[in-house]
């Protein structure tokens, strides 16, 4: 269901602030995420001006928000199957396939894991309507290991958990081109790209963003690797190993034309640990590779033979 919204204009008074912060108290019609979505996707201007979300607004400046289409869409539990590592009444361990988004957005209003693990169980409320439970995400086509609150509490414990860096999220990656290094660490703050919307970038006043890789295997062609993440940013570990020179096999956005075909980035988050956010015990849970990307790793290791 969509509804019109006429173009609107504000203008400030004695109100100061983050633009974000200070467009979603002047009026009614939008929530702050909202107001922070509409001004990344340029429909909202300062004085004729595109301005970031952490615009510091001053008195007398004129904010023009674009005529909208809002879309309305309602959060239905769907009979969705769903590979349920692990449970408890406080969390879910779900290994999510490739193909599958987290949770609704525009473009992706069902079908996501998210109208999945409703139609399961109850989850936390913390992080808004269309993302019940969800304490990180994984990219639409990467594979791999989620953890789930299902409860308020837990939510607060995981997450914290993540802020503070005490979590293990370990990736498995292929990439194109043979790493010298045996390990490595890339250090380099990430933003949305100035140039497109689409993408991330590394970017001067992005967020801290941190990868650790350790070569698994290396290929004629090809290298095997794992990353470790201190921080979890958008694409991170897409962005991380493009701007070395080792861009993802089979990955759409981020990596060359010529790759190797398969559902997407070969990208599979195989190790997740957390502190149990009741009984504090150390957890730990590992997914095996995703079919396609087991087959085509036997692939390379034939043509590597026959060379």
């Amino acid at each position: 269901m969509a509804g019109a919204t006429a173009a609107q204009t504000f203008t400030v008074t004695d109100q100061t602030g983050r633009l974000d912060k200070v467009l979603a108290g002047l009026q009614t019609i939008w929530t702050r995420s909202q107001v922070d979505k509409l001004i990344k996707t340029e429909q909202v201007t300062v004085n004729g001006n595109l301005q970031p979300s952490k615009y510091k607004v001053k008195s007398a400046d004129v904010i023009e928000v674009a005529a909208q289409t809002v879309q309305t869409t309602e959060l239905v539990p769907e009979n969705i199957p769903l590979d349920i590592v692990y449970e408890d009444d406080d969390v879910i361990v779900v290994n999510k396939p490739q193909g599958m988004v987290v949770h609704p957005a525009p473009g992706h209003p069902d079908h996501t894991l998210v109208n999945a693990l409703l139609y399961h169980s109850p989850l936390s409320t913390i992080n808004g309507e269309f993302r019940p439970g969800i304490v990180h995400r994984i990219d639409k086509d990467t594979s791999g290991l989620l953890m789930v609150a299902k409860n308020d509490h837990a939510h607060q414990s995981l997450a914290a958990q993540l802020k503070a860096k005490t979590n293990l999220r370990e990736y498995v990656a292929l990439v194109h081109g043979v790493i010298k290094e045996e390990t490595g660490t890339i250090n380099a703050p990430l933003g949305r790209s100035p140039k497109d919307r689409k993408k991330q970038a590394i970017v001067r006043d992005g967020r801290p963003a941190v990868t650790h890789f350790k070569v698994l295997k290396r290929y004629q062609h090809y290298t095997l690797i794992s990353c470790r993440l201190e921080t979890g940013r958008t694409h991170q570990i897409r962005v991380h190993l493009q701007s070395i020179g080792h861009p993802l096999v089979g990955d759409p956005l981020y990596g060359p034309k010529k790759t190797i075909k398969g559902h997407g980035q070969f990208l599979h988050a195989r190790l997740l640990g957390f502190k149990h956010p009741v009984t504090g015990e150390m957890m730990q849970f590992e997914a095996p590779l995703p079919p396609i990307f087991k087959a085509t790793l036997t692939k390379l290791d034939k043509s590597d033979l026959n060379h």
